[in-house]
Protein backbone atom coordinates (compact mmCIF):
# COMPACT_ATOMS: atom_id res chain seq x y z
CA UNK A 1 0.00 0.00 0.00
CA UNK A 2 1.39 3.37 -1.01
CA UNK A 3 0.92 6.30 1.39
CA UNK A 4 0.27 9.63 -0.40
CA UNK A 5 3.14 12.09 0.01
CA UNK A 6 0.80 14.71 1.59
CA UNK A 7 -0.28 12.28 4.33
CA UNK A 8 3.34 11.22 4.87
CA UNK A 9 4.39 14.82 5.43
CA UNK A 10 1.62 15.28 8.01
CA UNK A 11 2.58 12.05 9.79
CA UNK A 12 6.24 13.02 10.09
CA UNK A 13 6.47 16.16 12.27
CA UNK A 14 10.15 16.64 11.47
CA UNK A 15 9.59 16.97 7.74
CA UNK A 16 10.48 14.81 4.77
CA UNK A 17 13.60 14.44 2.63
CA UNK A 18 11.98 16.76 0.08
CA UNK A 19 10.92 19.32 2.68
CA UNK A 20 13.14 19.11 5.78
CA UNK A 21 12.11 21.16 8.78
CA UNK A 22 14.18 23.41 10.99
CA UNK A 23 13.07 24.23 14.54
CA UNK A 24 14.78 27.16 16.27
CA UNK A 25 14.28 29.52 19.19
CA UNK A 26 14.59 33.26 18.84
CA UNK A 27 15.46 35.38 21.86
CA UNK A 28 15.88 39.08 22.59
CA UNK A 29 17.00 40.94 25.72
CA UNK A 30 16.71 44.70 25.89
CA UNK A 31 17.69 47.21 28.56
CA UNK A 32 15.59 50.38 28.50
CA UNK A 33 14.71 53.34 30.69
CA UNK A 34 11.62 53.01 32.92
CA UNK A 35 8.43 54.84 31.98
CA UNK A 36 6.71 55.06 35.37
CA UNK A 37 7.61 54.97 39.06
CA UNK A 38 5.24 53.82 41.79
CA UNK A 39 5.44 54.79 45.45
CA UNK A 40 3.39 53.56 48.39
CA UNK A 41 2.42 55.91 51.22
CA UNK A 42 1.10 54.71 54.59
CA UNK A 43 -0.50 57.33 56.82
CA UNK A 44 -0.89 56.40 60.50
CA UNK A 45 -2.54 57.82 63.61
CA UNK A 46 -2.80 56.92 67.29
CA UNK A 47 -5.22 58.20 69.88
CA UNK A 48 -6.67 57.41 73.29
CA UNK A 49 -10.14 57.14 71.81
CA UNK A 50 -11.45 56.03 68.45
CA UNK A 51 -12.73 59.44 67.37
CA UNK A 52 -9.41 61.16 68.06
CA UNK A 53 -7.50 58.53 66.06
CA UNK A 54 -9.99 58.81 63.21
CA UNK A 55 -9.87 62.62 63.14
CA UNK A 56 -6.06 62.63 63.06
CA UNK A 57 -6.03 60.01 60.31
CA UNK A 58 -8.53 61.98 58.24
CA UNK A 59 -6.46 65.15 58.57
CA UNK A 60 -3.15 63.47 57.69
CA UNK A 61 -4.69 61.56 54.78
CA UNK A 62 -6.07 64.81 53.35
CA UNK A 63 -2.65 66.47 53.74
CA UNK A 64 -0.97 63.66 51.77
CA UNK A 65 -3.57 63.72 48.98
CA UNK A 66 -3.41 67.50 48.70
CA UNK A 67 0.38 67.43 48.52
CA UNK A 68 0.47 64.77 45.81
CA UNK A 69 -2.18 66.56 43.73
CA UNK A 70 -0.08 69.74 43.67
CA UNK A 71 2.28 67.95 41.27
CA UNK A 72 -0.39 67.93 38.56
CA UNK A 73 0.45 66.00 35.39
CA UNK A 74 3.58 64.52 36.96
CA UNK A 75 1.23 62.15 38.82
CA UNK A 76 -0.42 59.72 36.43
CA UNK A 77 -2.51 57.88 39.00
CA UNK A 78 -3.42 58.34 42.67
CA UNK A 79 -5.31 55.58 44.51
CA UNK A 80 -6.38 54.88 48.08
CA UNK A 81 -6.07 51.27 49.18
CA UNK A 82 -6.70 49.66 52.57
CA UNK A 83 -8.05 51.63 55.53
CA UNK A 84 -8.15 50.40 59.12
CA UNK A 85 -8.91 51.54 62.68
CA UNK A 86 -7.96 48.96 65.29
CA UNK A 87 -7.96 48.97 69.10
CA UNK A 88 -4.88 48.18 71.19
CA UNK A 89 -5.88 46.31 74.36
CA UNK A 90 -4.08 46.73 77.65
CA UNK A 91 -1.71 43.90 78.54
CA UNK A 92 -2.83 43.74 82.13
CA UNK A 93 -6.19 43.91 83.81
CA UNK A 94 -9.50 42.23 83.33
CA UNK A 95 -11.92 42.70 80.51
CA UNK A 96 -11.45 44.22 77.10
CA UNK A 97 -9.90 47.48 78.18
CA UNK A 98 -8.64 49.56 75.27
CA UNK A 99 -5.30 51.31 75.70
CA UNK A 100 -5.29 53.18 72.37
CA UNK A 101 -6.60 53.13 68.81
CA UNK A 102 -4.42 52.86 65.70
CA UNK A 103 -5.45 54.05 62.27
CA UNK A 104 -3.86 53.46 58.86
CA UNK A 105 -4.53 54.40 55.26
CA UNK A 106 -2.50 53.10 52.31
CA UNK A 107 -2.09 55.30 49.23
CA UNK A 108 -0.41 54.52 45.91
CA UNK A 109 0.88 57.15 43.50
CA UNK A 110 2.24 56.54 40.00
CA UNK A 111 4.52 59.22 38.56
CA UNK A 112 5.87 59.80 35.08
CA UNK A 113 8.04 62.82 35.88
CA UNK A 114 11.12 61.47 37.65
CA UNK A 115 12.41 64.97 38.33
CA UNK A 116 9.46 65.59 40.65
CA UNK A 117 9.73 62.12 42.21
CA UNK A 118 12.65 62.87 44.52
CA UNK A 119 11.10 66.07 45.82
CA UNK A 120 7.68 64.49 46.39
CA UNK A 121 9.02 61.45 48.27
CA UNK A 122 11.11 63.73 50.50
CA UNK A 123 8.17 65.98 51.32
CA UNK A 124 5.91 63.00 52.02
CA UNK A 125 8.49 61.40 54.33
CA UNK A 126 8.69 64.70 56.21
CA UNK A 127 5.04 64.49 57.30
CA UNK A 128 3.88 63.22 60.70
CA UNK A 129 3.50 59.44 61.03
CA UNK A 130 3.85 58.91 57.28
CA UNK A 131 5.73 56.04 55.73
CA UNK A 132 6.96 56.01 52.12
CA UNK A 133 7.90 52.84 50.23
CA UNK A 134 9.42 52.71 46.78
CA UNK A 135 10.03 53.73 44.17
CA UNK A 136 9.24 50.72 42.02
CA UNK A 137 10.31 51.44 38.44
CA UNK A 138 8.41 49.82 35.59
CA UNK A 139 7.30 49.94 31.97
CA UNK A 140 3.69 50.28 30.91
CA UNK A 141 2.04 47.05 29.67
CA UNK A 142 1.72 48.58 26.18
CA UNK A 143 5.26 49.96 26.12
CA UNK A 144 6.90 49.98 22.66
CA UNK A 145 9.85 48.18 24.29
CA UNK A 146 7.81 44.97 24.52
CA UNK A 147 6.96 45.10 20.82
CA UNK A 148 10.57 45.86 19.95
CA UNK A 149 11.75 42.83 21.94
CA UNK A 150 9.22 40.49 20.31
CA UNK A 151 10.11 41.66 16.81
CA UNK A 152 13.81 41.30 17.54
CA UNK A 153 13.23 37.75 18.81
CA UNK A 154 11.46 36.84 15.55
CA UNK A 155 14.26 38.30 13.44
CA UNK A 156 16.79 36.39 15.52
CA UNK A 157 14.85 33.14 14.93
CA UNK A 158 14.79 33.72 11.16
CA UNK A 159 18.51 34.54 11.12
CA UNK A 160 19.38 31.42 13.11
CA UNK A 161 17.28 29.17 10.87
CA UNK A 162 18.82 30.72 7.75
CA UNK A 163 22.34 30.06 9.09
CA UNK A 164 21.49 26.41 9.74
CA UNK A 165 20.09 26.03 6.23
CA UNK A 166 23.11 27.72 4.65
CA UNK A 167 25.43 25.36 6.54
CA UNK A 168 23.73 22.52 4.66
CA UNK A 169 23.88 24.26 1.30
CA UNK A 170 20.14 24.92 1.46
CA UNK A 171 17.78 27.85 1.95
CA UNK A 172 14.56 28.50 3.80
CA UNK A 173 11.37 27.71 1.93
CA UNK A 174 8.45 28.52 4.19
CA UNK A 175 7.42 29.32 7.75
CA UNK A 176 5.49 26.45 9.34
CA UNK A 177 4.92 27.76 12.87
CA UNK A 178 5.70 30.74 15.05
CA UNK A 179 4.72 30.68 18.74
CA UNK A 180 5.50 32.26 22.06
CA UNK A 181 7.26 29.98 24.52
CA UNK A 182 4.56 27.98 26.31
CA UNK A 183 1.76 29.47 24.18
CA UNK A 184 -0.11 26.16 24.11
CA UNK A 185 -0.07 25.76 27.92
CA UNK A 186 0.90 29.15 29.28
CA UNK A 187 1.54 29.37 33.03
CA UNK A 188 0.31 32.41 34.98
CA UNK A 189 2.57 35.43 34.47
CA UNK A 190 5.36 35.57 37.01
CA UNK A 191 5.22 38.78 39.05
CA UNK A 192 7.95 41.23 38.25
CA UNK A 193 10.38 41.71 41.10
CA UNK A 194 10.33 45.24 42.44
CA UNK A 195 13.51 47.17 41.90
CA UNK A 196 15.13 50.28 43.20
CA UNK A 197 13.31 50.25 46.52
CA UNK A 198 13.58 53.20 48.83
CA UNK A 199 11.93 53.11 52.25
CA UNK A 200 11.48 55.98 54.62
CA UNK A 201 9.50 56.41 57.84
CA UNK A 202 8.81 59.86 59.19
CA UNK A 203 7.66 60.17 62.81
CA UNK A 204 7.59 63.94 62.97
CA UNK A 205 7.89 66.92 60.69
CA UNK A 206 11.25 68.67 60.71
CA UNK A 207 11.47 72.38 61.26
CA UNK A 208 13.35 72.88 58.00
CA UNK A 209 12.38 71.19 54.76
CA UNK A 210 14.63 68.28 53.87
CA UNK A 211 16.69 68.36 50.69
CA UNK A 212 15.05 66.43 47.82
CA UNK A 213 16.30 62.90 47.28
CA UNK A 214 18.34 62.30 44.14
CA UNK A 215 16.75 59.14 42.69
CA UNK A 216 18.36 57.53 39.65
CA UNK A 217 15.87 55.54 37.50
CA UNK A 218 16.60 51.82 37.39
CA UNK A 219 17.01 50.39 33.88
CA UNK A 220 14.36 47.84 32.94
CA UNK A 221 15.10 44.45 31.35
CA UNK A 222 12.73 43.25 28.63
CA UNK A 223 12.92 39.62 27.51
CA UNK A 224 11.14 37.92 24.61
CA UNK A 225 11.34 34.35 23.26
CA UNK A 226 9.67 32.60 20.33
CA UNK A 227 9.72 29.12 18.83
CA UNK A 228 9.81 28.97 15.05
CA UNK A 229 9.68 26.11 12.56
CA UNK A 230 10.57 26.39 8.89
CA UNK A 231 10.82 24.13 5.89
CA UNK A 232 13.87 24.35 3.67
CA UNK A 233 14.88 23.19 0.24
CA UNK A 234 16.59 19.76 0.02
CA UNK A 235 20.15 20.22 1.32
CA UNK A 236 23.26 19.53 -0.76
CA UNK A 237 24.87 16.86 1.42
Amino acid sequence: MTVPSEELQQAVPYGTPDAPRIAVRGEARLEVDPEIARIGVTVASRGKDRRAALDDLTRRNAAVLDLVKTYGDAVERLETGAFSISPELKDKGRGERVHAYHGRVHITAVLTDFTALGELTTRLADLDLTRVDGPWWALRPDSPAHRQARQQAVREAVQRAREYAEALGSSLAALVELADIGAENAPPPYPQAPGGRMRSMAYGAAEDAAAPLDLEPQRQHVHAQVNARFTMTPPQL
